[in-house]
């Protein structure tokens, strides 16, 4: 038998999760946060091709900033799916901004240090060798979102060098880390692997030691309220599919789903 092609393996996917009525073309807003969207942008491709559905993309953060989700949503903006850290999803959860039970987990990020391309690559394949790279960095910079707050508040108090850091640390809002560090404001910097990868300019150090990474799940959820829940329902299947997990590892996560 031929393999099941990935447009026919989609539409299984809504067929499933839409048995009980009929699929009808909706316009369905998205807002994704951090690590997963460049795989999700591009999935987004083949769940428009194969389901007629249209995907309207808002890629913002979960900062502080007006364009936050969090401050998105209170406004009270039209939105169907919402992917963000599973953690702050559960938070939306609380706040009754994200539909209670339809959490979906997605991957599983890492954080990792990028420097410019062509700028030589300190060693943190320890955690000592990882303290004596940001002590020696002119400057540092991390992400307004999950991974840079574990490093502000949890990292670098647990290597004992908060204080010597701080004033070289930059909290970057509303772009990526890594063109920061492309355009040379930052010497390294640290952000979901995922979130780096895309970025021209720069090269990727590697991920945090073991002894003090931070694995992030990301998953997404209904908003509450949404326009057009049953479509939201199918994408969401769809992203958390195996079939959907090559896509997600090649992006630089681990996807939840397995083939």
């Amino acid at each position: 038998m031929r393999p099941r092609s990935f447009t026919t393996t989609v539409l299984l996917i809504v067929f499933l999760v839409l048995r009980a009525g009929v699929v009808s073309a909706d316009d369905v807003v998205v807002m994704t946060s951090g690590a997963f969207t460049a795989a999700y942008l591009e999935l987004a491709r083949s769940f428009e091709s194969a389901t007629k559905h249209k995907l309207t993309t808002a890629a913002t953060s979960m900062g502080t900033g007006s364009d936050s989700i969090p401050n998105r949503l209170a406004r009270g903006e039209a939105v169907d799916v919402v992917i963000v850290a599973a953690d702050a999803l559960d938070d939306l959860i609380k706040a009754g901004r994200v539909a209670a039970g339809s959490r979906v987990d997605l991957a599983r990020s890492s954080i990792g240090m990028a420097v410019r391309a062509g700028a030589p690559k300190p060693d943190i394949s320890t955690v000592e060798r990882l303290t004596q790279a940001l002590l020696a960095a002119t400057s540092v910079a991390y992400s307004a979102s999950v991974s840079g707050d574990y490093l502000v508040r949890e990292l670098f108090p647990r290597l004992g060098i908060a204080d010597r850091l701080e004033g070289k640390s930059r909290r970057i809002e509303g772009e990526r880390v890594g063109a920061v560090v492309a355009r040379g404001d930052a010497e390294v910097g640290f952000q979901q692997i995922s979130e780096l990868l895309p970025i021209d300019g720069i090269e990727i150090v590697g991920p945090l030691p073991a002894a003090v990474q931070r694995v992030t799940t990301f998953a997404a959820g209904i908003a509450a309220g949404a326009a057009h829940q049953e479509a939201a329902r199918a994408l969401i299947a769809f992203l958390a599919s195996p079939t959907a997990s090559g896509t997600v590892a090649k992006t630089g996560l681990e996807p939840v789903a397995t083939r």
